[in-house]
């Protein structure tokens, strides 16, 4: 195949990467902001009425589901405006090509793929957002010019499906320009075949049935699989620094641990997925376990979910703490996740509660709590649309301002200082809430002696009497720090004992947010962050923090030192060692013997290889029973029993039959069995002997045994 690159760009974009691991791989100190590329500016005029897709494009914007000219050239053009606002990393709307049909709407408009999410070649740029020729110039430009900014780029990736099996195409999908299979020509088996989904909570019709209409890919195929990382290749040669993946949650869960390896064994990156849920949803314990152990972070739709009712709908400030109290018990890296309050979706906060001083609210907790921010394209100048509720499409309006004047573009501006800048407690710091009733949520995070203190007040006309406060700010006087932007004011506190020093009573105005700090000098290295969190012996890893020293020291595996590939103050870069799969404690100790604290990382025992297992006549006899599968590897669960342990759930959509798609590591001799955990949490182990398999080295595999009775 005929890897389309622009061959003086990718030598500047991979020499970029190589030097900026911690950057790639450290998301936890971005701000980044999401665009929907066709609706944010026109770079490029002449592919608005290219001969493909003639007739698409709507040059009055009138039509909201016609292109309307935004482009990637677009975005390099407005750098200067978002690098000023102290974003560090660009979301775009996936930039593969897209079917090039009308799409009439129920009411006979046209409509067009201007979202990015309909694709039929994952080899090329769309015309739409690049060029009338399909290359990879624009984005090679985009990608060049946003690093010499210091400004990273995230690719949105749809690897669950192509596009509409009614649109004109049926799902067809191409290899830059060959045709491959279409949903209706698919000899190959390269498309599940499935009815649409519905039934959202059944672990099956999720990764197997059909999502709205779009054609399911089927990445147990080798074909499809290969097909899809070397897309992900492709981005990752021509200067990609992480990806969203869409629609993680339908699409194969034991696929896209593998999906993930691979990326991370190309080159550094960042990658977070989509998994739509709340915390009460029944699924919420997978999400979970598919964080926890893809090495994969999420978009953190639990915490958006309960922010935009506590903001948009009137709920309590304890619908967010509660949120934030059973994820940050649940996920390892809750840091890791990307948290949001609007989003291309969802209706704009502003069409739920049509008051700025919401969205400034909103924006500075999300700039300020646990995860990763983002900012929607145009938050920043109140852009909303309130047609028909604010839903999709006018949840996507044009980029209709660029001021630098706004309030939500100051408020982002600081608060992005101060995530990126030396006071790590942002990034890396635990979240602790401090004092809360329904419309005050007072809430520190804190990363060893750096401290950052957070009051909102959303009430619209009632200040509140903050008395019986507590912090970890050392005694003294503080200012706001978003100098009075928000209403803000400054506190006192006095000296206490255990982290918890007394602020002295002050009252928090309607609308008032305010933001203290407080940084210490470390006198030992700090660690607060590990990317990824997953890998096998040769995989580069980066270590994140504060005091790390100037020269080089260690990284240890228990005794086994890893080899040093960069070291500074705030980062070191590593080659995980040569030591047995499992789960460690890595230790930095620096150049003069001290030690760090420990972080965690999951040694694989090779590289991740899709395998599809499947057990006949397995019987399980009560109602709430699952067959799980467990091994004599990491991947497969070190003969854990558990829920969290074993892998699985199976599925038996063929019962009494069952099959799941595990990633196991590759060319590698494993053994196995499947195991009962009962509804009460009792386990029955299969009888006889445990079975073997030689996983393949490439491509995927599959197996298949019957229960031993």
């Amino acid at each position: 195949m005929t890897r389309p690159r622009c061959f003086a760009l990718l030598c500047a974009a991979v020499c970029a990467l190589v030097s900026n691991y911690a950057y790639a791989q450290d998301f936890k100190k971005q701000v980044i902001y999401q665009i929907v590329t066709d609706r944010f500016y026109d770079g490029n005029t002449a592919n608005d009425t290219c001969t493909r897709g003639a007739g698409l494009y709507d040059s009055t914007k009138t039509n909201w589901n016609l292109y309307w000219g935004g482009d990637l050239a677009g975005i390099q053009a407005n750098l200067t405006y978002l690098h000023g606002m102290g974003i560090t990393a660009i979301w775009i709307s996936p930039p593969v090509e897209n079917i090039d049909v009308n799409i009439p709407d129920g009411s006979g408009n046209p409509t067009a793929p201007y979202h990015g999410y309909s694709a039929d070649d994952y080899m090329k740029i769309d015309n739409f957002f690049g060029d009338c020729s399909e290359t990879w110039t624009a984005f090679d430009n985009l990608i060049t010019a946003a690093h010499n900014l210091g400004i990273k780029i995230i690719v949105d990736f749809p690897a669950n499906d192509t596009n509409q099996q009614d649109a004109g195409e049926y799902g067809s999908l191409y290899n830059n320009g060959t045709f491959m299979a279409a949903c209706n020509n698919d000899p190959n088996g390269y498309f599940h075949h499935n009815p649409e989904i519905a039934n959202f909570e059944d672990r099956y019709q999720l990764q197997y049935y059909t999502l709205e209409d779009l054609c399911d890919l089927n990445q147990e195929n080798s074909t499809i699989d290969g097909y899809l990382k070397t897309s992900l290749q492709t981005f990752q040669q021509n200067g990609t620094d992480a990806f969203r993946m869409d629609a993680v949650k339908h699409t194969t869960w034991g696929w896209e641990y593998s999906e993930a390896n691979s990326i991370y064994n190309n080159a550094p990156s960042f990658v977070f997925g989509e998994w739509y849920e709340s915390t009460s949803d029944t699924l919420f314990a997978d999400s979970v376990k598919f964080a926890n152990k893809s090495g994969m972070a999420l978009y953190d739709y639990p915490l958006g979910l309960a922010l935009r009712d506590v903001l948009g709908n009137g709920n309590s400030f304890s619908e967010v703490d509660s949120a934030l109290s059973t994820e940050d018990s649940s996920f390892t890296w809750p840091n890791d996740l990307v948290d949001w309050v609007d989003n291309q979706d969802q209706p704009r906060l502003l069409s739920m509660d049509n008051d700025n001083n919401r969205l400034n609210e909103a924006l500075a907790f999300e700039l300020t709590a646990r995860g990763i921010p983002t900012i929607y394209y145009g938050d920043e100048q109140y852009l909303h649309n309130d047609t028909g509720g604010g839903g999709t499409p006018y949840n996507r309006p044009w980029m209709n301002s660029f001021s630098t004047t706004t309030t939500a573009y100051k408020l982002i501006s600081k608060l992005a200082a101060l995530r990126t800048g030396t006071n790590d407690a942002l990034a890396y710091g635990t979240q602790a809430q401090r004092w809360m009733n329904s419309d005050v949520y007072i809430y520190e995070r804190q990363f060893y002696g750096d401290v950052v203190l957070v009051a909102i007040n959303k009430n619209t006309s009632t200040s509140y009497a903050i008395t019986g406060l507590y912090t970890a700010l050392p005694a003294g006087s503080y200012s706001d720090y978003l100098g009075g932007l928000l209403n803000g004011l400054g506190i006192t506190v006095t000296a206490g004992s255990g982290g918890n020093n007394p602020v002295t009573n002050f009252t928090l105005p309607a609308y008032g947010v305010a933001v203290w700090v407080a940084s210490t000098t470390p006198t030992a290295p700090e660690v607060g962050s590990i990317g990824p969190t997953v890998g096998q012996s040769g995989m580069k890893v980066t270590i994140a923090g504060k005091n790390l020293g100037s020269s080089t020291g260690s990284v240890l595996f228990g005794t086994t030192s890893a080899t040093i590939s960069s070291w500074s103050a705030t980062s070191v870069t590593f080659t995980v060692p040569n030591v047995s799969n499992g789960v460690y404690l890595v230790q930095l100790k620096n150049s003069s013997g001290t030690l760090a604290n420990t972080i965690q990382f999951t040694v694989l025992t090779a590289k991740m290889i899709p395998v599809t297992f499947t057990v006949n006549n397995a019987n399980p006899t009560n109602t709430g029973d699952y067959i799980y599968l467990t091994g004599n590897t990491v991947e497969l669960g070190d003969w854990g029993t558990t829920f969290s342990t074993a892998v699985g759930p199976m599925l038996d959509p063929n019962y009494p039959s069952w099959f799941l798609n595990v990633s196991a590591p590759a060319c590698q001799n494993i053994q196995f069995k499947f195991i009962d955990i009962q509804a009460s949490g009792s386990v029955v182990w299969e009888n006889g002997s445990n079975h073997t398999y030689t996983v393949p080295c490439s491509g995927t595999g599959s197996v298949t045994v019957s229960w031993q009775y």
